[in-house]
């Protein structure tokens, strides 16, 4: 009988990880072996653990996780707690692989730890790379660990460049929607509320990622991410906007030819192909019909109206901790924003005046980055909380 592929999933409760469990729960050849959330939905984290028995849960929240380990005393399963828990399920000695779909900068940690265990990572939290990327890719390389994108386009990618070299590469196209305010001139931006910016045309995403959709930082933050996963500079990445998400990126090699990956908006697709890599498997679902298909349209970003992507790029150009500063800054603004402290146009007026206000430090190491991190948040909460 073929061994069993153990992954740990840190972020299971959240989007990604829901979509993960439903990949495992369709390939009896996968089994979870720890599963770790951040403690603000321990119903659905109870339900996973009575339904796979994991053997450790991590709960980030350190009072949530002295609740839920009295709620699943009956189970067998462990339970840690804190910074210390999820790196003790990133490291255990029984996974072959993490799944890191948890959102924010506490992933980069027991990404890190992993990485030093010797697993694998199918990575769907962008602020590691986008904070840490000088960090990370060369630990990767140093421990001979695979980094399996999981986020849709950066997945696109790695797709189409599968066979080739990266001599050959020449520009990298990553697609956008344009989220659920394309089209929209910043007057009218100024009236949005959370409940418009919710709604994304395509993709189910979880509220962080939705609003940074409907910002264009999320576009930002993926072209950050994709200077590091495939080693190109940011001159060599383009992004287009694709209303339908039927592209889901591209690349065009030195010899002119273009390679894209299409497919309907499914985000189990790249989540099963970071696990079972290079193998594809059967996946159930809609099917691009291109007798039905007539167009493909697309259009460039306005990125004079949605600042988040431009913002991003200058971030990343300047380099040393100031992506940092822009990752801390949005997390801070698309919260005040999910709680009605702010307006919409508010998120780039906080992010704009933190990047402004800060003096760099080049090529960081991760105790830099974590204070630049905790700094920034206080001078947001210090004005707005």
């Amino acid at each position: 009988m073929e061994r069993r592929k153990k992954i740990a999933i840190l972020g299971s409760t959240g989007s990604i990880g829901v979509q993960t469990i439903d990949v495992v729960e369709r390939n009896a050849d996968l089994e979870i072996v720890g599963i770790g959330a951040a403690g603000h939905n321990l119903d659905v984290l109870e339900a996973q653990v009575r339904k796979f028995r994991p053997k450790l849960a991590a709960v980030y929240d350190e009072g949530a996780a002295q609740d839920f380990a009295v709620r699943i005393r009956d189970t067998g399963c462990r339970v840690c707690a804190g910074m210390d828990g999820l790196i003790e399920l990133a490291q255990m000695e029984e996974s072959d692989l993490l799944v890191t779909a948890i959102v924010g900068m506490i992933g980069i940690r027991p990404t890190m730890a992993a990485i030093r265990a010797g697993k694998d990572i199918a990575l769907a939290n962008k602020e590691t790379l986008v904070t840490a990327g000088h960090l990370i890719m060369p630990m990767a390389k140093q421990y001979g660990v695979q980094i399996l994108p999981v986020d849709s386009e950066h997945s696109a990618i790695f797709q189409c460049l599968q066979g080739s070299t990266h001599g050959e590469l020449h520009k990298i196209l990553i697609t956008a929607s344009g989220g659920p305010f394309r089209g929209k001139n910043e007057k009218t931006l100024a009236y949005v509320v959370k409940e418009d910016a919710l709604k994304h045309p395509n993709w189910s995403m979880g509220a962080k990622i939705t609003i940074d959709s409907a910002t264009l930082v999320n576009k930002g933050l993926e072209v950050m991410e994709a200077r590091w996963l495939f080693n190109v500079t940011l001159d060599q990445i383009e992004v287009v906007v694709q209303p339908k998400s039927i592209i889901h990126s591209m690349v065009e090699f030195v010899d002119g030819a273009v390679l894209a990956q299409l497919g309907t908006p499914d985000m189990r697709l790249p989540i099963q192909y970071a696990l079972f890599y290079p193998e594809r498997r059967d996946l159930p679902g809609e099917r691009l019909d291109f007798r039905k298909l007539r167009e493909i349209a697309f259009e460039e970003p306005d990125m004079e109206t949605f600042k988040g992507l431009p913002m991003a790029i200058d971030a990343a150009r300047t380099g040393g901790t100031m992506p940092t500063v822009f990752n801390a800054a949005n997390e801070e603004a698309v919260a005040l924003f999910l709680h009605d402290k702010i307006r919409f146009l508010d998120i780039y007026e906080i992010i704009g005046e933190s990047m402004a206000g800060h003096k760099v430090t080049e090529a960081p190491d991760l105790d830099t980055i974590l204070e630049t991190e905790k700094a920034v948040r206080q001078a947001i909460r210090s004005k707005w909380d």
